[in-house]
């Protein structure tokens, strides 16, 4: 698998350090180079990259701001020399975090993380989904596997989902929303009952007047899941 890059910074001689290590990692092809968030952006919409570096600092643009204006599938690492900026990055999804003067141990250990997201999801799209045991999903900058027998419900919140396991008493908290959720799991083991929940459905015990009760949860069932709802349990 060839991972396509672009780096963007304003400071030249931290472009031309990246680039020198993008040289050496023999899975990472280098498709641009950009000394403004500007020129990155018309430069990747036209000619697209799974992976951007990218400085967060930048005149006119900054780092943050273009990151909410790439392709949903352009995966992120910042560069920066500022720690406080770490939390910004996970709350955009961001693959990894670099902090400057970047080594080359730092930077080859980001792309194999890139490396390893980018197999896991090729995986995923290729395979079937109601042949699908288990999924990864992204939990503060770590990939996290988990068996689908192991769900019982998920909650949507804004931006983030809650995924809700047989294992732990504390929810899985996830950067996605719940319509890529969805799509995610196998409509033959899972139903989405609210706009709010997805529940395993062989973990339905309880009905209780048009509400599902996990122990002390009552998930409610919203208006246009009901016919549907209603099908399931008669089948």
């Amino acid at each position: 698998m060839t991972i396509k890059c672009a780096i963007v910074d304003d400071e030249p001689l931290a472009v031309e350090l990246l680039a020198s290590y993008v040289k050496k990692i023999p899975f990472m092809e280098l498709s641009g180079k950009y000394g403004n968030a500007i020129d990155a952006l018309n430069g990747i919409n036209d000619t697209p990259v799974d992976i951007i570096f990218l400085d967060i600092q930048m005149p006119e643009l900054n780092g943050l701001e273009l990151s909410k204006m790439l392709p949903e599938s352009t995966r992120i690492i910042f560069t920066t020399a500022f720690e406080q900026y770490a939390l910004d990055g996970f709350r955009i999804n961001a693959l990894d975090y670099l902090l400057k003067p970047i080594s080359y141990a730092n930077f080859l250990e980001a792309c194999n993380k890139a490396l390893q997201w980018f197999k896991l999801v090729h995986q995923a799209e290729s395979k079937p989904a109601d042949e699908v045991t288990s999924i990864f999903v992204k939990s503060e900058y770590k990939l996290l596997q988990i068996n689908l027998d192991d769900i019982r419900y998920i909650e949507g919140l804004k931006d983030y989902v809650k995924i809700y396991t047989e294992q732990s008493q504390h929810p899985i908290l996830s950067l996605m929303n719940m319509k890529a959720m969805e799509q995610m799991l196998p409509s033959s083991r899972f139903m989405r009952v609210h706009r709010s929940f997805i529940v395993n459905k062989s973990k339905i015990r309880e009905i209780d007047r048009n509400r599902l009760v996990f122990g002390s949860v009552y998930i409610p069932i919203g208006d246009s899941y009901k016919q549907a709802f209603q099908e399931f349990i008669n089948r």
